[in-house]
């Protein structure tokens, strides 16, 4: 499957076939596309258990769950979008790195060409890390509330943005030296900053949950 198929077809392929693709000795999709992905995955779980949070029993939070259920169908939608679009700008850089350099001026458009792709293939990890927090916030203005026979889904959820948030941070990380912009980088590094303390809010999220259990 080529890149440009990936991209229109991400969202409608078969767990099975994505991760064909993913063992691939392909360029994409990669790391990035899977950051995504467990962000979608944290999106979905949300959405479930405000699903099961509905009816008498839960009519005094019935705002916060409807709340949460918009957002986290939306953002679902988002990660799907920073998947496909992470799989777009990784085969932009490595077309970058296939542009002659024969000569000096090749050289100098290959470079600039380079840097240009670098600083588009961070954007996709970046907004997965955005995302990632948002879904941490969801997570934890559902928790209180939720049924609890799915509270469990809710650490889960946690546990997967925590997943996609260091996951893409990795992906950013790799991209940094070879963008040349110091505003993007700075961008970049502000966004990369988020990621402890979102590690710190997923754990406690599952703490919270274990000690429920009990």
């Amino acid at each position: 499957m080529t890149a440009q198929t990936t991209v229109v077809t991400l969202g409608q392929q078969t767990v099975g076939a994505f991760l064909d693709d993913l063992a691939a000795r392909v360029p994409a999709p990669g790391g990035g596309a899977t950051a995504a992905l467990h962000a979608a995955q944290a999106a979905a779980l949300l959405s479930m258990v405000a699903r099961y949070t509905t009816g008498k029993k839960y009519a005094a939070a019935a705002d916060v769950v409807k709340n949460v259920l918009r957002a986290s169908e939306a953002e679902r939608a988002i990660a799907m979008q920073l998947a496909a679009d992470d799989v777009a700008a990784f085969t932009a850089v490595t077309d970058a790195y296939g542009l002659p350099r024969d000569t000096h001026e090749d050289k100098e458009r290959r470079t600039a060409a380079i840097a240009a792709a670098l600083a588009q293939a961070a954007s996709p990890p970046a907004g997965v890390i955005r995302l990632a927090t948002s879904l941490m916030s969801l997570a934890e203005e559902l928790l209180p509330v939720a049924n609890p026979n799915v509270i469990t889904d809710v650490a889960a959820a946690g546990e997967a943005a925590r997943a996609a948030a260091t996951t893409a941070r990795l992906n950013v990380e790799i991209n940094l030296d070879g963008i040349r912009d110091e505003s993007v980088r700075q961008a970049l590094l502000d966004t990369l900053a988020q990621v402890d303390d979102l590690t710190v809010r997923a754990a406690a999220v599952e703490r919270s949950v274990r000690e429920a259990l009990r």
